[in-house]
């Protein structure tokens, strides 16, 4: 059987603000360690939590120690590893970006071997582009021990009122599958009038209820952004429209709310405080949360957290799994959508060098030689895909994975090195 609800115990990686964290105690996780890398965000988790909270790169072994034997019998393994690589506002490189800690995140569950797994990241990993990766993802869990399962998360559909999608990652052991379910998905009613109305009225605005009236609908997603880039504003042009339509100047975030002298009919900026309610942080409804440092750092640290409701919700299917509560399925019932790339897998599965009919014939379709070579361009962005000459044929093979899983020579660690002060 599972264990019982105070026996739950989290370690959590690329812990940010704490919006992950939040929810997984709500959930009933104790944590027994967080790892962090940006300072005023380690800071914010101690002024909140008395967790114990190390501080740098969380795959470097001088930051923190997983072998150490209180990290045995954890119960979940999470974290929000950086999102740049899958960004569709980065460049998308995905495994040779020196910031993907997705594989090796991976490759820490299999040492570590906790019942569950949890991993989030933003919506373009879930794009065609990563098909294979996350295959690759799925096979390597399996291999480990684990089923997994990916799913596109909305913030809206956990009391959010912000749009919010996230791409989770959920992998237990197969004792623990049975009792697994995705939680309930239902829109909420709250707007970022409704729930910032009496916020932005605290300063004695006249225009706060009429503007409250015309924000009646969720926020667009909230971008938190990097240091590599300058002071706090909600977002792209597109979005900054968004919030323009919502009665909101996103060019930049004040203060304080705005007070009596402020026109009426002239649309405010949010507060980080304000910000902070959008992302979940909504002490109205229990989730007090105090956030260190000055305003563009707090803005950032709100901005890239995962929001504490939906944390709470997937972290308590994940609770009820391991406790085997709720409905029990047959574990031969159970399924994750598979996502694979037909030419990846036709790859991994030849395991040696083969020709382009081959490899069509094993990947169950015909591609025209454009395609074909697109498709291995695709691919050779995150695997290593050898060729040889064979008579009037080329021959190719699947011959590693580019990602950094922990390899001491990886170049990730002097690409990291030097990134290291723009890294968030």
């Amino acid at each position: 059987m599972g264990s019982s609800h105070h026996e739950l115990t989290v370690i959590e990686i690329c812990a940010g603000a704490g919006g992950q964290a939040l929810g997984l105690e709500k959930a009933g996780f104790e944590h027994l360690v967080a790892v962090e890398i940006d300072e005023n965000a380690a800071k914010t988790l101690e002024l909140n939590r008395s967790w114990e909270v190390k501080r740098g790169d969380v795959a470097d072994p001088d930051t923190w120690d997983h072998t150490l034997p209180e990290y045995k019998n954890l119960s979940l393994l999470a974290g929000g590893v950086p999102c740049p690589p899958f960004s569709i506002a980065g460049k998308q490189l995905g495994a040779t970006d020196e910031r993907d800690l997705f594989a090796w995140a991976v490759e820490l569950a299999g040492k570590m071997q906790p019942r569950a797994l949890m991993l989030e990241n933003v919506r373009g990993l879930s794009a065609p582009r990563f098909s294979a990766y996350r295959q690759h993802v799925k096979d390597r869990l399996e291999e480990l021990g684990y089923w997994s399962d990916w799913r596109l998360l909305h913030a809206a559909d956990f009391g959010v009122p912000q749009l919010r999608p996230r791409f989770v990652l959920v992998a237990l052991k197969d004792e623990d599958v049975p009792w697994f379910h995705w939680p309930e998905e239902k829109r909420t009613d709250k707007t970022v009038g409704s729930v910032l109305r009496k916020m932005m009225a605290e300063n004695g605005w006249p225009g706060a209820d009429a503007w409250a009236d015309k924000a009646n609908d969720i926020a667009p997603t909230i971008v938190g952004g990097s240091k590599k880039h300058g002071g706090a504003d909600l977002g792209p042009t597109r979005a900054k429209r968004a919030w323009l339509e919502l009665g909101v100047d996103a060019m930049g975030v004040w203060d304080e709310a705005p007070g009596p002298e402020f026109a009426e009919d002239k649309p405010p900026r949010l507060t980080a405080d304000m910000v902070a309610v959008l992302q979940g942080w909504d002490p109205a409804e229990g989730y007090e949360w105090k956030f260190h440092g000055r305003k563009t750092s707090k803005y950032r640290q709100i901005g890239n957290a995962f929001p504490p409701p939906v944390a709470r919700a997937v972290g308590t299917s994940i609770a009820n799994a391991l406790k085997h509560e709720g409905l029990k399925r047959d574990r031969e019932t159970v399924e994750s959508e598979v996502m694979h790339d037909t030419l990846y897998r036709a790859l991994r599965n030849v395991g040696k060098f083969a020709t382009v009919s081959q490899l069509q014939k094993a990947a169950g379709e015909k591609l025209e030689p454009e395609e074909f070579e697109r498709r291995l361009a695709q691919l050779a962005r995150d695997f290593v895909i050898e060729h040889v000459e064979q008579g009037e044929s080329r021959a190719y093979r699947l011959a590693g994975f580019k990602g950094f899983v922990g390899q001491e020579d990886h170049e990730r660690h002097l690409k990291f090195a030097e990134m290291r002060a723009k890294i968030s």
